[in-house]
């Protein structure tokens, strides 16, 4: 009977997490990182001619990757000033490591000087993405 229990609790412990992860999926955050220097492959993405440089970054075998892409570049190609990159980081760990970056998809909105504006960790929803940055695009 015991055991019965611990079943039940254990599997109602799991439906709760997946429910906070899933609620917090492509929620738009405030910048969270002191500002430091950006690794180099993230520098290197950045555009001095765009106010807002969306890095994704992604890994190789990461499904949501290919669908926030899909969301990202769109987004981009329709607004003016915003820049989408995306840095795949599967044989970079050290640049997930000093971004403090713990999952992928997590995309990141730079200034052209490198300062962190906001992060989404997930498939960002665009609509709210969009709504967040709008006082940082022309």
């Amino acid at each position: 009977m015991i055991g019965l229990w611990v079943a039940i609790g254990t599997l109602l412990l799991g439906l709760a997490a997946g429910a906070a992860l899933h609620a917090r999926n492509g929620r738009v955050t405030a910048a969270r990182q002191p500002e430091r220097e950006l690794p180099g492959p993230v520098a290197e993405a950045l555009g001095a001619e765009d106010p807002v440089t969306l890095v994704q970054l992604s890994t190789t075998f990461c499904a949501p990757c290919r669908h926030a892409r899909a969301v990202l570049s769109t987004l981009a190609e329709r607004t003016e000033g915003l820049r989408h990159v995306d840095l795949d980081i599967t044989q970079r760990p050290e640049v997930a490591q000093r971004l403090g970056v713990w999952r992928t998809p997590t995309t990141l909105a730079l200034d052209p000087g490198g300062r962190e504006l906001m992060r989404v960790h997930g498939v960002p929803r665009s609509a709210d993405l969009l709504t967040a940055l709008r006082p940082h695009l022309p």
